[in-house]
């Protein structure tokens, strides 16, 4: 598979407190990687990095087999250009916790308005595109609605398909079925299991193991900012290797109903 992204011993500070300690990761096209961790181990850092919300204190990324910046005499330290990074953000389709839609634009307006500004599309075009991705989402039918007017699942698929009119390469996914009602975590989710199962490549942050699970090709497990351990959703969630990840996963666990019994399941 072609490798679409690469990251290099990533360090990110803030100030004293030091939030990512030497992340590497490779990310292959149609991927997706889930990953998981508790408050504060680094994964919404580790996310922002990646679109250069937050600029690396040290390490290096390579998207599409080009290096991100330029070497800057300190070992491990780049330097970023605006156009440069303004090009990259373009490319990496970025979805949050909170939708930031515009409310005084309609649905389709709000997809339709990165392809416009920042890829200089005709408005005939720019509708077409969002249109076609307002329908990958399930959503087409509210394009000439208002967000008001929306549920909270419903804005989070217009934002999801205004990241995809921007035709990026991957997309980066920041807990964003968490600020959810629980009803409506699941038409998110499933919005993002066809987007996977299209080939799309993505990176999840979430705390929904039943998709991570299903869904995700590689699960993450992130703690102090380090890769605690890395395999497949079989090897992470069902045969963990390290204490603190088996910690982390009965922590998900804990309030679960258990099955019914078998002599009370058959009873009506």
């Amino acid at each position: 598979m072609d490798e679409v992204l690469r990251v290099e011993n990533l360090h990110k500070r803030f100030g004293l407190l030091h939030v990512l300690r030497g992340i590497d990761l490779s990310v292959h096209k149609g991927e997706t990687i889930v990953i998981l961790g508790a408050s504060g181990s680094g994964k919404s850092t580790l996310l922002r990095c990646l679109n250069f919300l937050e600029m690396p204190s040290e390490g290096r990324i390579t998207i599409e087999g080009r290096l991100v910046g330029r070497e800057t005499g300190t070992p491990g330290v780049m330097s970023y250009g605006t156009r440069e990074l303004n090009a990259l953000r373009a490319r990496v389709g970025m979805v949050f916790q909170q939708f930031n839609l515009f409310p005084h634009m309609t649905v389709e307006g709000n997809v339709m308005i990165g392809p416009m500004k920042l890829r200089g599309m005709t408005e005939e075009t720019a509708r077409t595109l969002a249109h076609d991705n307002l329908r990958r989402v399930g959503i087409l039918e509210k394009a000439r609605e208002y967000p008001a007017r929306l549920s909270g699942g419903q804005q989070q698929r217009v934002a999801i398909a205004r990241a995809l009119a921007m035709e990026p390469t991957m997309m980066l996914f920041d807990e964003a079925t968490s600020a959810l009602d629980p009803e409506l975590v699941g038409e998110v989710l499933l919005s993002m299991r066809r987007l996977s199962e299209e080939g799309m490549t993505m990176l999840v942050v979430t705390h929904e193991l039943g998709f991570a699970y299903n869904v995700a090709d590689r699960v993450i497990f992130l703690e102090g900012g380090m890769v605690h351990e890395e395999g497949t959703p079989q090897e992470v969630l069902q045969n963990p290797k390290q204490e603190r990840t088996r910690e982390f996963l009965r922590s998900h666990t804990l309030f679960r109903l258990p099955d019914p019994a078998p002599e009370a399941a058959g009873h009506s």
